[in-house]
């Protein structure tokens, strides 16, 4: 498969610099004892965190199919400035780093990254291939319809995820991406006890089936778990077939639906709680009016 030698990341565009980089790389780290961090929630499987150090990490940003006739989505993803942009896999609904104006960009990162007072591990697995639990068995059609292989060790590239593990203010927080819901023992040593995690659950099952979500979390002895890759009516199409979660959020004795976009997280309020599950629901951290406008002018 070639590309068109003009194709490429936009970053040579951007008016934004490294100069807040270049401080933070010069400064001398200071602990804060229970400095909190920020999740913002944009949708789909992107996240927004916030360091105590005031750095910034998008997750997964998403965008529409590049074939075009199906799309998942309502308007384009914003054009948000970060510091850190990071993809966990080659996905059309997570791999949109180039809308980004990011100062470093981890695309399915396999290893370590360190920097200020954040820490990222990437932990290569595979994506799910079997979605027969789902209302819609989407991998069972790539297979039969586009001829994609699923099946490790022969995948193709869409069909690997990187388990994003970020480690900031003491915490320890996952994005699953889409990984399979049953990696090798090794992956699960890897991941330890995990305080924040972020698993996609929704309404079809799409990803992961809702037992499979559950077992996932009790076995990472998740504090705290937050749904994503979910329907939300005003940002995701019904050709995406994403329900919300809210049959699943109805099974959790410990739930919280949010009232806003973002959340602060004090470590010490994370330790406190034993397998909450916390949802921002159709809260977006953007102006989805504005996005839907400016696409319709373009």
């Amino acid at each position: 498969m070639t590309a068109r030698i003009d194709e490429g990341l936009w970053a040579w565009k951007q008016r934004d610099n490294n100069t807040a980089m270049i401080a933070l790389q010069q400064a001398t780290p200071r602990a804060t004892p229970d400095a909190p961090i920020t999740l913002a929630y944009f949708g789909s499987s992107a996240f927004r965190i916030t360091t105590p150090a005031g750095l910034s990490l998008m997750i997964d940003p998403w965008r529409n199919p590049p074939r075009g006739g199906a799309d998942w989505y309502l308007f384009d993803f914003p054009p948000e400035r970060v510091n850190i942009g990071l993809s966990t896999h080659a996905h059309f609904d997570h791999d949109a780093l180039h809308v980004l104006s990011a100062d470093v960009i981890l695309d399915r990162l396999i290893g370590h990254y360190a920097f200020a007072d954040v820490a990222v591990t990437g932990i290569a697995d595979k994506h799910v291939r079997d979605s027969s639990h789902a209302m819609h068995d989407w991998a069972e059609r790539a297979r039969r319809l586009a001829g994609v292989r699923t099946d490790p060790p022969d995948n193709w590239r869409s069909f690997d995820n990187t388990l994003l593990l970020i480690e900031t203010a003491g915490l320890r927080i996952l994005h699953w991406g889409d990984n399979r819901p049953d990696p090798p023992d090794a992956v699960w040593a890897r991941l330890g006890r995990i305080d924040i995690a972020l698993l996609p659950i929704d309404g079809s099952q799409h990803v992961l089936s809702h037992a499979q979500a559950d077992a996932i979390a009790a076995r990472l002895g998740a504090r705290i778990v937050v749904p994503h890759h979910y329907g939300i009516e005003d940002l995701t199409t019904p050709g995406s077939t994403l329900l919300p979660p809210d049959t699943w959020m109805a099974t959790r004795a410990q739930r919280r639906w949010l009232r806003s976009d973002s959340i602060l997280l004090r470590p010490s309020e994370v330790r406190a709680q034993d397998g909450l599950a916390l949802c921002f629901g159709a809260h977006v951290a953007f102006d989805t009016a504005a996005r839907r406008a400016a696409r319709i002018g373009a």
